[in-house]
């Protein structure tokens, strides 16, 4: 039961921005072409690392001398989708300026093997990715940020002296200004 009510909610309140006909029309090619992925990657080489909120917790409060980023998204939210090459992109290019980049995957279990590896396999997405299995959003949810509603793309920005969260859609100019806020 409670999975159907987590279900329902993020289905709800999920994908908080509006989703243009372009935008789902990528989500769901992206789908229908996980045959023509580069055959390179081997899906069960693909190791996802799944976390109940309190293992992943720790991850979300780390106080080494680093930036950290963190992105909660899912392959089923086109605004999160649409996003994703921009995190991929501030992972490569802020290598050198102590930024780690963490992608947290809200997917259902039931679709690990159909839709979230092969998504991960198709945009070759090398930044850390781990998914979260926590039915209890009432719970966990507050405890990531009190003013978040649940709706993603959602995004933690932290080092060991700040934090802020945002509850948005970034394009790669405006990730860079935040992350650029933290490095000066």
């Amino acid at each position: 039961m409670m999975r159907y009510v987590l279900l329902l909610f993020l289905l709800i309140f999920a994908c908080k921005q509006n989703t243009s006909q372009e935008d789902v029309k990528l989500e769901t090619e992206t789908v229908a072409n996980v045959q023509n992925a580069n055959q390179d990657i081997n899906l069960k080489d693909i190791d996802l690392k799944v976390y109940n909120f309190n293992e992943l917790e720790p991850l979300l409060n780390k106080t080494e001398d680093k930036i950290y980023v963190v992105n909660f998204w899912a392959t089923w939210c086109a605004p999160c989708v649409k996003e994703l090459p921009y995190f991929e992109a501030l992972n490569e290019n802020y290598k050198n300026k102590n930024v780690e980049v963490l992608l947290v995957s809200l997917d259902f279990p039931k679709q690990y093997d159909t839709k979230l590896k092969p998504f991960i396999a198709k945009h070759k997405l090398k930044s850390e990715i781990v998914v979260l299995n926590d039915v209890d959003a009432n719970t966990w949810i507050p405890k990531v940020d009190k003013e978040w509603t649940g709706a993603i793309p959602a995004t933690i920005i932290y080092n060991k002296n700040k934090r802020v969260f945002f509850e948005k859609s970034f394009t790669l100019e405006e990730l860079e200004l935040e992350v650029d806020k933290f490095i000066n």
